[in-house]
């Protein structure tokens, strides 16, 4: 007996080598006029973008151009489109890693509507219901981590002390293609392969014992951890078939962004949106160095309280998954997966909080900030104590690190 659930609106997708050559036809598709989200300077310097260039001109394309530098803000979407709504633009493409993306996504959303964003950021805007219309967008990732290609949901973000990041949330946000091109990852540095790819892994994980989870989103979430258990550490350590592991990450991200975007995820994000706020840690580090602690917290929590929650044998059958072996026991099971997600942690030179400045002293803060939609949804209610245990286990002053 398959359970009831509903699948919410996802972009058509093209991955494959050689798939952004469809790039400039499919935006030529919906007009002439296109707004190009990009990083800093990664695209210009890749060896991408001249033919990129090329095939938009050839496609009798006009583009206006956008940069992004680290993770947006809703005062950075509020001025992109204050400068951009009189053009008119046709469709936006943004080419980038997930901040790109999130800001692509959100500046589509209200280029013809002119409002700003914090009427629609949710839980510290103004509650204001999104009717668009948005512009048409095209998200083309050139990292693997986010999934922001699949979702509907802009990530922004205010730095600081009493800082946020949160999501303008929509479905009409939601790319109307996502181009995967794994070839388009081969300039990703080692240090943003390990983060990004924690952040899938950590995604899949969180999205396959999610309260939210159904038997369609834990076949695609599978999948996904087949793939990033294949491919994360052969593309890091630079062992293998690069061009192979290149494409399974890029699957990887692919399937947590369209599995979170149906189940949600759990503790290990539920912090994440306060520790990226408050500090300057990337999203992607905070995942994969958490997700062990939060892994065991989760388990302890659910053998003390909830010994028949159905998320203990899930967490079992991702430690055969990606260990690769059977297991005598669930107890075996369960202290073998922790052991391989701080061995990925180590392995993949993962930071501990101190490199940022997060002390002890923060964690009643952070805990506090913590409970947002990504925790409602973990597969067990934790008590603050048992957060904070998290943040203690990756903590150097507290763990002994």
């Amino acid at each position: 007996m398959i359970d009831a659930f509903s699948i919410s609106r996802l972009p058509r997708i093209e991955f494959g080598r050689g798939c952004i050559d469809k790039l400039a036809p499919l935006a030529a598709s919906y007009g002439r006029t296109v707004l190009l989200v990009t990083g800093a300077s990664s695209l210009k310097q890749s060896g991408a973008w001249p033919s990129i260039e090329r095939s938009l001109t050839k496609a009798g394309l006009e583009w206006h151009t956008l940069s992004v530098t680290g993770e947006p803000s809703p005062e950075v979407v509020d001025a992109a489109v204050a400068l951009h709504a009189p053009e008119n633009i046709d469709v936006v493409i943004g080419i980038g890693g997930g901040s790109v993306l999130d800001a692509a996504k959100a500046v589509a959303g209200l280029l013809r509507v002119g409002d700003s964003v914090m009427e629609f950021l949710e839980g510290v805007g103004r509650n204001k219901r999104y009717a668009g219309p948005a512009v048409p967008f095209i998200a083309v990732p050139t990292t693997a981590g986010t999934g922001s290609e699949a979702t509907k949901n802009a990530v922004l973000s205010v730095s600081g002390k009493d800082g946020f990041k949160k999501s303008f949330r929509d479905e009409r946000l939601v790319a109307e293609y996502a181009l995967l091109d794994p070839d388009l990852l081969a300039s990703c540095p080692p240090e943003l392969v390990a983060a990004n790819g924690m952040d899938a892994l950590t995604q899949l994980l969180e999205s396959y014992v999610s309260l939210r989870a159904s038997a369609m989103t834990d076949a695609l979430a599978w999948s996904g951890l087949e793939a990033a258990r294949d491919s994360l550490l052969p593309w890091y350590e630079a062992g293998g078939d690069q061009s192979r592991a290149r494409a399974g990450m890029a699957y990887a991200a692919l399937i947590s962004g369209i599995t979170l975007a149906q189940t949600g995820l759990g503790s290990v994000h539920g912090l994440a949106s306060p520790l990226g706020a408050f500090f300057p840690i990337p999203h992607g580090v905070v995942c994969g160095t958490l997700v062990g602690a939060a892994t065991r917290i989760n388990i302890d929590a659910m053998l003390s309280r909830e010994p028949d929650n159905p998320a203990l044998d899930k967490y079992a059958k991702v430690s055969e998954l990606l260990c690769g072996q059977r297991f005598a026991t669930a107890e075996q099971a369960w202290e073998e997966l922790i052991e391989l997600l701080d061995d990925w942690t180590a392995r993949l030179a993962l930071p501990v909080l101190d490199e940022y400045g997060i002390k002890p002293t923060d964690f009643d803060h952070i805990v506090a900030h913590s409970r947002g939609s990504s925790m409602k949804t973990n597969p067990i209610v934790l008590t603050d104590d048992e957060i904070t245990a998290v943040l203690e286990q990756r903590c150097a002053a507290s763990a002994g690190l």
